[in-house]
């Protein structure tokens, strides 16, 4: 499941080649007489009790690892690891100890249990996208409280759109609630690019009620549904059930009724919905009722709107002015750069209009984190005249870390000039979260801090 989660290019057979990996930085001492007074050659406890790790010198114990088929067979001290963990601990020391030679452990990956071991003979967290799950469960299995936060941190650190459903699964299992409440900000801010993901369909079915369910998610109805009958179809797979109309509406059960069906847009239903083959008849005739009809007929389904997140605006500038030579659009570029302390989601800019009555602008917006383009759109907004602010939007937000500085710009093609912002901030406090702003050497039209387009960021926190 890991594997899915974090996508990228891997051998076959990728949990024994971790394993091997482990094996190979213990080549020197693996199975293997050590020197003579090796204990002279390091000069710490740590080095001392890191020649151990993996190390059948001194074994007292071994541990056979993994489902039956890709069991690996691991030496292990029992002082070492009674130290290191309290379970191991009660297993070789406590009232019950059992004195055995051999234990059986088949629910752990060989390469999590060595994770598990190298942090505690060596004092070293080393995590790998494939296995940190696996290496969690361990952590979590054997009460090693400090492996287990790094590797939350690491999920943390890795959470997106495309994994956070099934990290949010993973979450509830392993009772960390600082990792799902982050997976639900990414759920609500990215909602259509998550429930289009893969990962969606790997989840198990109380978290697709509690999707489902969700007020703020952030997402048209007709995606949401969309992406339940995918959901569904896994599901079939999975249960070994024909891949059928019925067996996917019997698969959701009453988990279709929180989809807000009648909330869609008409279009929506009638050529989506409606044409599914998984509502009855009946519901589908009351639906249009409910769209049509003075009098509305009950329904199962939920039919109020969720809520959806409501866009922060982060405006930068104190005033904003207008001349007869400024300002002009001739395809160059406004820029700016900016940071912020918490991850958030640019939902799209905020830009000036016409100072010469009502206009049109074509806008071409785009996001980059070191010249690595994040998200870009290509649309029109219609100004009127006014000094105020007018949205542009990209396609899906775009997820922005702390502590890291991106790049705003835009292109606008319009005959008209227009107002641009004057008394800038490099720094701007916005709820909860600070935005600090710098020039951007992409700025080609004489955008700046000071001064320029781009007044407003606008966001999802």
């Amino acid at each position: 499941m890991a594997a899915d989660i974090f996508p990228r290019k891997k051998p076959a057979n990728s949990s024994s080649t971790s394993v091997q990996q482990y094996h190979q930085q213990n080549l020197s001492n693996n199975n293997l007489i050590p020197a003579p007074n090796w204990q002279g050659l390091y000069p710490t406890i740590r080095e001392r009790n890191a020649m151990m790790f993996n190390n059948d010198l001194m074994a007292d114990v071994h541990f056979v690892v993994g489902p039956p088929g890709g069991t690996q067979r691991l030496p292990g001290h029992k002082y070492v690891l009674a130290v290191g963990s309290s379970v191991f601990h009660a297993m070789f020391y406590g009232e019950l100890a059992e004195d055995k030679d051999e234990i059986r452990i088949p629910d752990v990956e060989p390469a999590a249990f060595l994770a598990m071991l190298k942090y505690i003979y060596c004092d070293e967290i080393d995590l790998a996208a494939d296995t940190v799950l696996a290496t969690l469960y361990a952590a979590k299995k054997y009460i090693v409280p400090h492996l287990a936060r790094a590797c939350v941190n690491f999920l943390e650190t890795s959470l997106s759109a495309k994994n956070a459903c099934v990290l949010l699964s993973q979450s509830c299992l392993f009772e960390e609630p600082d990792l799902t409440q982050r997976c639900w900000e990414v759920i609500d801010a990215q909602a259509e690019l998550a429930l289009k993901s893969e990962g969606f369909c790997d989840i198990d079915f109380q978290t697709l009620e509690s999707i489902l369910r969700r007020e703020t998610v952030n997402a048209k109805e007709i995606v949401v549904f969309e992406a339940a009958l995918n959901w569904a179809e896994v599901e079939c797979q999975r249960q070994d059930l024909a891949l059928s109309i019925e067996n996917k509406r019997k698969v959701l059960g009453k988990a279709l009724y929180l989809i807000r069906i009648p909330t869609m847009a008409l279009d929506d239903f009638a050529n989506g919905a409606a044409q599914s083959g998984v509502l009855t008849l009946n519901e589908t005739n009351d639906i249009f009722l409910w769209y049509t009809a003075a009098k509305k007929p009950e329904l199962q389904f939920v039919s109020k709107a969720r809520k959806g997140l409501v866009p922060q605006r982060c405006h930068r500038f104190q005033s904003c002015a207008y001349r007869s030579n400024q300002w002009r659009y001739r395809g160059r570029c406004d820029s700016i750069q900016f940071a912020v302390d918490k991850r958030v989601f640019i939902a799209g800019f905020g830009l000036y209009g016409s100072s010469c009555g009502s206009a049109e602008y074509s806008a071409k917006i785009e996001l980059k984190r070191q010249g690595v383009v994040l998200g870009q759109n290509l649309s029109k907004y219609f100004s009127d005249g006014s000094s105020n602010t007018f949205p542009v939007w990209f396609e899906y937000p775009v997820q922005i870390e702390p502590d890291t500085f991106y790049t705003a710009s835009v292109i606008l093609d319009g005959n008209e000039l227009s107002y641009f912002g004057q008394e800038g901030m490099t720094e701007v406090q916005c709820g909860k979260v600070t935005v600090q702003f710098q020039c951007s050497s992409d700025s080609t039209n004489g955008t700046g801090v000071q001064g320029g387009q781009i007044p407003e960021l606008i966001f999802y926190a």
